[in-house]
């Protein structure tokens, strides 16, 4: 599914490295987790798979189900099935929810060669998403994210990933800033959408994460390398030693 082969990336306007050489696999059914040191890379590496700017690709390659993710443009690697849920959600006043939702669902339809989602069928859809995902219809009314708390914003970003059924979930510090009841919903959502056909990456700095989204492989992530894989077991390592003694072994 996603297959990233010796990734080197640096900024586009000062040169300064960040990725290294990042070799990763996620196969389709699985869940894969990134941890790591402030300033290992993680974030650079969703950011570059999504298609942001300000990065330059300096070596290596990343494919999503075979095709060049590195040579498409953000909209065609949305519509190739991945989706990427931001650490920091931003608020987009003026732009409806609901309105955002069956905008972004159908273009993906299109792209698909499939017809347009009527609009008593998208409500239907989107009713049952928030409703699992307990977001209430006072939300769906507002702009994007607009007065939300952070659980409101990282349970609306679930909820888009929800909607849109993308092939390849990528979630960056999800966790980030969530209470216990946020985390197991945001948690909730993902274990949801998990079958045989989709792929998660999910970077996370906390092993409390893991507990309710259990992964088939941890990586750990520094200086712009992945230097250690393994299960569930080396995310509670981490999370009772730190990263200092696991980095001194891997020198």
């Amino acid at each position: 599914m996603l297959d990233i082969k010796g990734l080197q990336v640096e900024l586009a306007d000062g040169g300064k490295p960040i990725l290294k050489g990042v070799d990763l696999t996620v196969e389709p059914g699985t869940v894969h987790a990134i941890m790591g040191p402030n300033g290992s890379g993680k974030s650079t590496l969703s950011y570059v798979l999504a298609g942001r700017e300000g990065y330059a690709v300096t070596g290596g390659a990343a494919t999503l189900d075979g095709a060049d993710l590195l040579a498409m443009e953000p909209e065609a690697r949305a519509a190739a099935g991945l989706f990427l849920a931001f650490q920091y959600p931003v608020e987009i006043p003026g732009v409806g929810n609901m309105t955002f939702l069956r905008t972004a669902l159908n273009a993906q339809r299109k792209a698909r060669g499939e017809g347009e989602i009527s609009a008593g069928d998208f409500l239907k859809l989107v009713r049952a998403k928030a409703g699992a995902l307990r977001i209430d219809a006072d939300m769906m009314k507002r702009p994007i994210n607009v007065g939300f708390s952070g659980g409101e914003k990282k349970r609306n970003e679930i909820l888009q990933m929800a909607v849109l059924e993308p092939r390849m979930c990528i979630l960056d510090e999800t966790d980030s800033g969530l209470d216990v009841d946020a985390m197991k919903l945001v948690a909730e959502g993902v274990n949801a959408l998990r079958d045989a056909g989709r792929g998660f990456l999910v970077i996370t700095h906390y092993q409390r994460l893991l507990d309710h989204i259990r992964p088939d492989v941890v990586h750990i992530m520094a200086d712009g390398r992945i230097v250690r894989a393994g299960g569930p077991e080396l995310a509670l390592e981490v999370e009772t030693n730190g990263y200092a003694g696991l980095l001194r072994e891997v020198a």
